[in-house]
């Protein structure tokens, strides 16, 4: 095999597979969310909810980008700009997420208690959450392609032995 090869199957061994990038999201990202669906809860006696669940949302999407990053998706580095802001882009969707939810919740229901808050709150986040999961794997912690290397095509038609994943 030639050197390039060996770098490529280093580097693909090293980044977990979907599954294992699965429950890494949600024990690091669950584990966030419902810490924060706590603190959420608490700032929200203080201050407006949605005020509430936006600093929540904004101190927690950093936390989780950090560890999604090192992690969740084995980039065994801390996130760039980049992926911060991508990540926040996904953030901010969830946060109209679980802000539509609890709207709803308050028409439906003028004065909800505590529980009935937190699993309206926990079920929007873990539906917001999913989402996220796809699009962070998919796009913003998606390796990118060195701009010099030869793409598997190219290595074929080259000879050189491709590796291919189902």
């Amino acid at each position: 095999m030639s050197a390039l090869s060996d770098k490529t199957l280093v580097e693909t061994s090293s980044a977990p597979g979907p599954v294992a990038s699965f429950v890494r999201f949600v024990v690091f990202g669950g584990g966030v969310g419902v810490l924060s669906s706590f603190a959420v809860v608490m700032l929200a006696a203080v201050v407006p909810w949605g005020v509430s669940n936006a600093v929540v949302t904004a101190l927690s999407t950093v936390l989780c980008t950090e560890l999604h990053a090192r992690y969740t998706f084995g980039k065994k580095r801390g996130a760039g700009w980049r992926e911060h802001w991508q990540s926040a882009g996904s953030a901010g969707v969830a946060y109209l997420v679980t802000s539509l939810a609890m709207f709803v919740l308050h028409l439906v229901q003028s004065s909800p208690g505590v529980v009935t808050a937190q699993v309206v709150y926990l079920g929007a986040s873990g539906l917001a959450g999913a989402g996220r999961f796809v699009v962070l794997r998919l796009f913003v912690f998606a390796g990118r392609r060195d701009r010099n290397a030869p793409s598997s095509v190219q290595a074929a038609r080259a000879g050189a032995p491709v590796l291919l994943a189902a």
